[in-house]
This record gives C-alpha cells, sequence and structure tokens, in this order.
C-alpha cells in the first residue's frame, strides 16, 4: 500500500527535475523525468521548478501519481 506525500519541485536539470519532500528538513533531492511529472499534473516542463505537489510512495520510496498540490 504506497502513502501520498508532499513535495517540491526545487530544479529542472535537463530532461529531468529534483525533487524534495515538502518539509523544512528535506536535503536530499532526487530526480525524476520531468515530461512524466508535467504531463501528469497538466503544466509545461519549465513551469515544474518551485511548483509543490503530491505524489504515492510506494515501498521502494519511488514516488509516482503526481498531482498538484
Amino acid at each position: 500500500m504506497s502513502e501520498r506525500v508532499r513535495v517540491k519541485v526545487v530544479l529542472l536539470f535537463g530532461d529531468e527535475v529534483e525533487v524534495t519532500a515538502d518539509a523544512e528538513d528535506a536535503v536530499t533531492p532526487v530526480r525524476y523525468p520531468a515530461v512524466e511529472i508535467a504531463e501528469a499534473v497538466g503544466l509545461d516542463v519549465q513551469d515544474l521548478p518551485g511548483r509543490k505537489l503530491t505524489a504515492d510512495v510506494d515501498a521502494g520510496e519511488r514516488l509516482s501519481g503526481w498531482r498538484l498540490a
């Protein structure tokens, strides 16, 4: 079973974005395909940095099921 978490898109880096947990103590970003997230939330890739989203986190700690927060 997955859990829904709040995340923030920190940076666009080529065809990937760096995402962190939307929390004060979050420091380690994880990269995900920018197009995958942009299509899921209905935004252009260049509009992703700075956006707050929610996502499902699975047992392997991978995120999916992106939605605008």
